[in-house]
């Protein structure tokens, strides 16, 4: 129960933005004052303003936001747009020549595309995914390496109304299949392979495995020729992406499409064994990217922003493919591991390209940090003037490491709190006006009613008091609903509290100043290096393994990580002498890489006879929680069916 959890974590410490950072912003204090006061006095006006200013509109909107059918809620609904046009064309008379996109290979091949060969390149796939049938409403698969392609894949299919899901090229064929399936894709556009680790990925390979227990929907795939190794092609599917796009007329006129059109699909895991298909619209979740990329990013024309995060996941859309380049900015991509050739390539990459905005994730931070102050220290990083924070909450130790060692205790860092589900930003700092606390991801931007509730849905007023994290009104950028399936969209979302709040599934606190505090999930997803898992997905993958009777999987911390995979397994044979048995263990952490990929596989997995359990059947996961976390069991277990079994859990017996 939410009421029960109560902060062990106290940190006072407060880094005001520094004068000269303050001196250049886009925003000062007086301008974030007046931003949440317009939101406070009429909030459908303070979205309707900025979705007026900094959208380009085909056919301008009248109605600003529609609750008839809420929590379906619609924003700006009989408008017309199109989000690639906003992201290329409009920038084409000032900024042709200007550098859209860096690219940097694993390998060290490099390129530089402007935004005339930018808006040229997505034109012309556009026009070939129309020459092989796609059309306006289409769902169209994207599973590719980190290339500016990706890029311009995403950005076609925005410009002639297809739908786009981005599978993250660290998935699995059997996940791929899945997804292709559940949006009912007509087409898949992916890579012979992609180079990472100092490795090649296989991506055609286990395409190819996709397809072969796809459904009926799947036509065609195209294929792009990265990394040049011998794959298969299948005759009458299969298309070379350089064949598919040679003679490609350079123009295609945008597909005006209304608000509400869905951009895109994006499958995230859920409680349940299948993955949620998280479906965006087009005009609200645009005016998000944007809103924060000014508000949060401190956006300026002379930025080299570097967002980390591959495509495949939320992070990558809205700050690689959409946000960045809806502003007319400059990006970094880059294809491989932080580690390759050596856990310095980070910082050489932001010395050679003269990064002055760098958005990554605590885990990497982590992992980063205990390669020792003098591999960052060897590198120019007096470019960087901001630096951020993703995908779980970055503990303090870390923070600070990123503040002296990375910024030189000169740059404001933004730690953002938001989902896959949210779109944008939600709790950030405005850099130059809030102070920041290390770990915490401070306070609401303008426009987002966040608060904390107890169990009964009551704003939590004691400070440090954990709770439920809501959001009160909705927001433009918020998910629509889930693809095919509005009553688990609601019911995850919105039920808890009979459909007043957006549900979070944070617990969260705020302390004395107002400041958010993100504690960790409350359900049982997984937050693995900022990938957020669901358990049942990772059990169910256990127990298809032919030795497998039954599963259970939770999180136990990690310090780099996050979340560590911790399993516990009952099979069908004999439990292993002492709980070990080395050989299955890497077999079935194999086994569970082959299901979903790599960032599923468990990092713990202990035998035992049986889960511990209440008399009803119920499997009680905060005890497994506790012993996976080392610590000692004080809380009641006294409704197990069989209290013998947590001797065998603890590996004691």
């Amino acid at each position: 129960m939410t009421q029960n959890i109560d902060s062990t974590l106290q940190e006072n410490r407060l880094f005001p933005p520094s004068p000269d950072f303050a001196a250049n912003a886009q925003i000062n204090e007086a301008q974030l004052l007046s931003l949440y006061k317009q939101a406070e006095d009429d909030y459908e006006g303070f979205w309707a303003e900025r979705a007026r200013n900094e959208l380009a509109w085909h056919k301008p909107f009248n109605t600003i936001l529609n609750s008839d059918n809420a929590p379906h809620y619609h924003w700006f609904e009989d408008g017309e747009l199109n989000v690639s046009y906003n992201c290329l064309d409009r920038h084409l008379a000032d900024k042709a020549d200007k550098t859209a996109i860096i690219f940097e290979g694993e390998q060290g091949d490099t390129r530089h595309i402007s935004y005339a060969e930018l808006h040229r390149d997505t034109c012309r796939f556009a026009n070939a995914l129309k020459a092989e049938g796609i059309e306006k409403g289409d769902r169209v698969v994207i599973y590719m390496p980190m290339v500016p392609e990706a890029i311009v894949a995403m950005q076609a299919c925005a410009r002639i109304g297809a739908i786009h899901s981005v599978v993250f090229g660290g998935f699995s064929a059997e996940a791929l299949k899945d997804r292709i399936d559940d949006a009912g894709a007509r087409m898949l556009i992916t890579a012979d392979g992609g180079h990472r680790g100092g490795k090649i990925i296989e991506l055609k390979q286990a395409a190819d495995k996709a397809l072969a227990h796809c459904g009926d929907s799947l036509e065609k795939a195209i294929v792009l020729k990265r990394t040049g190794h011998d794959v298969t092609m299948q005759s009458g599917r299969d298309i070379w992406w350089s064949d598919a796009t040679e003679g490609a007329c350079d123009e295609c006129e945008p597909v005006w499409v209304d608000s509400e059109h869905p951009l895109f699909l994006l499958y995230t895991s859920g409680s349940t064994g299948k993955p949620k298909g998280i479906q965006h619209s087009t005009a609200g979740y645009l005016l998000g990217t944007i809103t924060s990329m000014k508000w949060v990013f401190d956006y300026q024309q002379d930025d080299i922003y570097w967002c980390t995060a591959d495509v495949g996941w939320i992070t990558g859309h809205s700050y690689v493919a959409y946000g960045p380049l809806a502003v007319g900015g400059t990006i970094v991509v880059y294809e491989g591991a932080p580690t390759v050739p050596d856990t310095g390539r980070f910082w050489k990459l932001c010395e050679d390209h003269k990064v002055t905005v760098f958005y990554t994730a605590p885990t990497a931070i982590r992992a980063l940090m205990k390669c020792g102050d003098e591999i960052p220290n060897k590198y120019d990083l007096s470019s960087i003037r901001l630096l951020g924070t993703v995908g779980e909450p970055i503990n303090p130790e870390a923070w600070m490491w990123y503040h002296e060692v990375i910024g030189k205790a000169r740059c404001p860092i933004v730690d953002t709190w938001w989902q896959t589900e949210t779109g944008a930003n939600m709790i950030a700092p405005v850099p130059a006006v809030v102070a920041a606390k290390p770990g915490s991801c401070t306070r609401a931007l303008p426009g987002i009613s966040a608060d904390v509730v107890d169990e009964a849905g009551n704003a939590i007023t004691t400070p440090d008091k954990g709770g439920f994290l809501v959001i009160r009104k909705p927001w433009p950028s918020m998910l629509r609903t889930i693809w095919g399936d509005d009553a688990r969209y609601i019911d995850t979302y919105w039920g808890k509290f009979d459909n007043r709040y957006y549900v979070a599934g944070d617990s969260a606190r705020r302390d004395k100043d107002g400041y958010f505090w993100i504690m960790g999930r409350i359900d049982d997803v997984l937050n693995v290096s900022g990938h957020r898992l669901g358990t049942m997905e990772v059990e169910s993958a256990l127990v298809a393994h032919p030795r497998v009777a039954e599963a259970a999987v939770v999180g136990r911390p990690d310090e780099i990580k996050g979340e560590a995979i911790f399993a516990y397994v009952v099979l069908r044979e004999a439990r292993p002498k002492g709980g070990i048995d080395e050989a299955l263990t890497a077999e079935l952490r194999g086994w569970v890489a082959e299901q979903i990929g790599p960032i599923a596989k468990p990092d713990n997995i202990r035998y035992s006879d049986n889960l511990p359990k209440t008399r009803s059947g119920k499997i009680m996961r905060r005890l497994l929680r506790t012993i996976a976390s080392g610590e000692e069991i004080t809380s009641d277990t006294s409704t197990l069916e069989n209290e013998a079994i947590l001797l065998q859990l603890q590996g004691k017996e």
